[in-house]
């Protein structure tokens, strides 16, 4: 994970802390992240770079984020509900 999105293992380790990524294993080295968690901590760590946010600040943007992408899709889906 921390290849693919150009950080530490620590930033990494970080992340999960914070919850944003939420891996299966009970050690780092067993650590196994679903796909979603590669968007989430892409997008964690580029509001931590381009923002300067801290980890915390970008782990609350973060489930924002996601918690607002969920709205959207209900709505979308109320709406076709309603009008068709």
């Amino acid at each position: 994970m921390s290849q693919c999105c150009g950080v530490s293992n620590e930033a990494i380790v970080i992340l999960v802390g914070e919850g944003v990524l939420s891996p299966s294993g009970h050690s780092q080295r067993e650590w196994q992240f679903a796909g979603a968690d590669l968007a989430r901590a892409l997008c964690a760590v580029r509001l931590e770079r381009d923002l300067g946010l801290n980890p915390a600040g970008a782990a609350l943007a973060v489930e924002l984020m996601d918690e607002m992408q969920q709205l959207r899709q209900r709505v979308r889906l109320l709406e076709r509900l309603v009008f068709d």
